[in-house]
């Protein structure tokens, strides 16, 4: 990483251990309308943003919710798991804090809400350590380069300066067709193939560390 200036880093699945929290709500969820979650959902929804998830479940099985009214019920959910709950994978504070060390910026980017992940954040003593913490709200979801654009620009740099870590194959191949270097970190929930299109693919914090 000699000529990084800045890493990239998404919440879910990437830094956070949280995976298993949308997996609990999407169940709880479609059990309360009499249905069971299909095999491939939690992954479809995964790289959207919070209102195109809500758009999408809406119409994949046709409820007559509002999309405001499910993301409420969707947050009810879930803001006290994230306040109390959601923990740092094994190794990612050191990580940062040796970026840190290093001179690198340090940007979030992620399809989450503020009243989600800046608890979470607080909570794991790692709110302060970023430069630059942007969310997909009022963008285009990760199916797009959008919000990896915009924390380097927030940051002064250019997507080749800058790394981006995400846990979603789909959301690395995003960030690689924008310019960016990229790390997969695999995620026990998807364990997806991401050797294609990241630069480097890491199950632990430790190993990257290492590489460093």
């Amino acid at each position: 990483m000699n000529k990084i200036k800045g890493a990239i880093f998404d919440l879910d699945g990437t830094l956070f251990d949280s995976l298993w929290v949308w997996e609990e709500i999407d169940r709880r969820f479609l059990n309360k309308r009499g249905i069971e979650v299909p095999k491939d959902y939690s992954l479809a929804i995964s790289a959207m943003s919070y209102e195109n998830s809500a758009v999408y479940t809406i119409k994949r099985f046709g409820l007559s919710d509002t999309p405001d009214a499910l993301m409420a019920e969707w947050m009810d959910m879930s803001r006290e798991m994230y306040a109390t709950e959601i923990k740092l994978k094994k190794g990612a504070k050191e990580f940062l804090l040796a970026l840190k060390a290093k001179g690198i910026k340090l940007a979030v980017a992620t399809s989450s809400t503020r009243e989600l992940y800046e608890p979470a954040l607080k909570n794991n003593g790692i709110y302060q350590l970023f430069d630059v913490i942007i969310d997909t709200k009022g963008k285009r979801g990760k199916e797009f380069p959008d919000v990896y654009i915009a924390a380097a620009e927030a940051m002064g740099l250019s997507p080749t300066e800058c790394v981006v870590f995400e846990d979603l194959p789909i959301a690395i191949l995003t960030a690689k067709n924008g310019g960016f270097k990229t790390v997969g970190i695999v995620d026990k929930h998807y364990s997806p193939v991401m050797q294609d299109n990241a630069s480097i693919v890491a199950k632990e914090y430790c190993e990257l560390i290492k590489l460093m």
